[in-house]
């Protein structure tokens, strides 16, 4: 795989300044649309977003690139690919059986998808190209929890979506290998743009089967602090141990990893700097995480 690096220190190229991980849990969204933010069940989990929504008006991006899962509402079972990225100038969001979400457009960056794609696919990653793509909770309700709940969408944001629904889903090591091609990609685009990397889902939970309910806390921690402090190793741990410790649905941590590999130190530069960490359970029989990670 390519590791051709742009010239470094140019004012005039696109950078990474942070990667933000978030849970996107369909009932938050539900939540913020019905008023129920203040309800006692809820307003602990709102709380600890708090902090990240002062952290998003000192340090707004100019993109998002935001990494997400689709859950059957663009893609079926007809069409299921590994990785997707939205290339569009916009993207509404999706009915997912209730109607769309009261939320904005979310509006795109078509030439930095574009350049991304192209960067990427010469790096060896087979990216399916979306020209036309509704996004669901997996990317709306992430965007409520930075921004709050804004008559527009504060900056442009390019989606990727990951399979982690139908089996067979991409390993950990190859989503983290992914995030640095990312990152690469993003620096080679001859514009100054400040980008942030966004991994959403998870963290432990199960929908189905006799396990549902399952949340492990302090599997999800140890995860936390692996994410921050080795995540190269984290990034080798087989879907197995997902699928045992954090339930059926926990291998959406996996995306995590994609925002994680882009990070400076993975190719070499200085550690990040942690600016936000919490942790809530439950929301709607899930685990909650969420990092704010500075470049």
């Amino acid at each position: 795989m390519s590791e051709a690096q742009p010239a470094k220190g140019s004012a005039n190229q696109a950078r990474i300044t942070a990667s933000v991980y978030s849970s996107h849990v369909p009932a938050i969204g539900a939540a913020i649309d019905l008023g129920k933010t203040g309800e006692p069940y809820w307003q602990p989990l709102f709380a600890g977003f708090e902090p990240t929504k002062q952290w998003m008006r000192e340090n707004l991006p100019d993109v998002v690139f935001l990494v997400y899962n689709d859950h059957a509402t663009n893609f079926d079972l007809s069409v299921i690919p590994t990785f997707a990225i939205g290339t569009a100038a916009e993207f509404e969001p999706a009915d997912e059986g209730y109607g769309p979400r009261p939320v904005p457009k979310v509006m795109g960056h078509p030439e930095l998808a574009s350049h991304i794609a192209q960067s990427v696919i010469q790096q060896d990653f087979d990216l399916t190209i979306v020209n036309e793509l509704k996004v669901d909770h997996g990317l709306t309700v992430p965007m409520n929890l930075m921004f709050g709940s804004p008559a527009q969408w504060p900056c442009r944001v390019i989606p990727l979506h990951v399979n982690v629904v139908q089996y067979p889903v991409p390993s950990g090591r190859r989503c983290f290998a992914l995030g640095q091609a990312i990152r690469r990609a993003i620096e080679s685009f001859d514009e100054p743009l400040k980008v942030q990397i966004w991994g959403t889902g998870g963290m432990s939970h199960q929908l189905q089967g006799p396990r549902a309910g399952l949340i492990n806390r302090e599997w999800d921690n140890r995860f936390l602090d692996r994410l921050i402090a080795d995540p190269a190793d984290l990034a080798e741990m087989p879907h197995i141990d997902y699928v045992r410790e954090a339930g059926s649905e926990g291998i959406e941590l996996v995306m995590w990893l994609i925002a994680r590999g882009a990070m400076a130190d993975v190719a070499g530069g200085p550690a990040p700097r942690l600016a936000h960490r919490f942790f809530h359970v439950p929301a709607s029989n899930t685990a909650v995480g969420h990092l704010i990670l500075e470049n």
